[in-house]
């Protein structure tokens, strides 16, 4: 009888094991989900690019040649899409996570764009990385819009800082926090562009893209 019993049992955790725990891990479980290879390399591609027209832009306009930042917000808020682009070396050298603006909602998951007064939303377009300050949230950077599309930012006060809220590590498929139209990192990312801010003589030019 209790052989009996010892193989019934052994035989139930052997289904388990083999049927039911992997769909209960699969639909049921915290899964942490990244970039699959071919979309990252596609990323990288396509931030390739534009930060060549970035450094043709910084060389006719006297801003770093040094580095450039980049912030594609067409990217899901929980993967890291705000880059520093070394021009010389022609490559990413950093990247962190940044929060675009909820435009007075409640929530918003993707990005939407404005240049307008009080609404709350990201602005598309190139910044002028401006001086430091402590401001509300610690250390912050003045932006300054350089084209039509954000040439409002200072006078809304659109800046470059961290916020808690913000993590250092990538959280896709979850979505991260808002901002209210500032480019919004996390301390310790704000930290490491506060490093290579201060290598450069010329001011350093971020882009906002979609």
């Amino acid at each position: 009888m209790k052989r009996k019993i010892f193989f019934a049992s052994a035989l139930a955790i052997i289904i388990a094991t083999v049927f039911v725990l992997p769909r209960y891990t699969k639909y049921h479980l915290p899964v942490t989900i990244s970039q699959k290879p071919k979309e990252k390399e596609t990323e990288y591609a396509r931030i390739k690019l534009k930060a060549a027209v970035l450094k043709k832009y910084c060389l006719a306009n006297d801003y770093s040649t040094q580095f450039g930042f980049i912030a594609d917000m067409r990217q899901h808020s929980g993967l890291k899409r705000f880059f520093v682009y070394d021009f010389a070396k022609d490559s990413i050298v950093a990247s962190g996570l940044v929060a675009h603006g909820s435009c007075n909602s409640a929530y918003l998951k993707t990005a939407k764009f404005s240049n307008s007064a009080g609404c709350g939303c990201s602005s598309k377009g190139k910044y002028k990385v401006g001086y430091t300050y402590k401001g509300r949230f610690g250390k912050a950077f003045k932006l300054y819009g350089l084209e039509n599309s954000n040439n409002n930012a200072f006078g809304r006060n659109i800046v470059l800082h961290a916020y808690d809220c913000v993590p250092d590590e990538a959280t896709y498929p979850q979505p991260i926090c808002n901002s209210l139209g500032c480019a919004m990192v996390s301390y310790r990312f704000l930290e490491t562009l506060s490093g290579y801010i201060g290598k450069t003589d010329a001011a350093i030019v971020l882009w906002v893209i979609e």
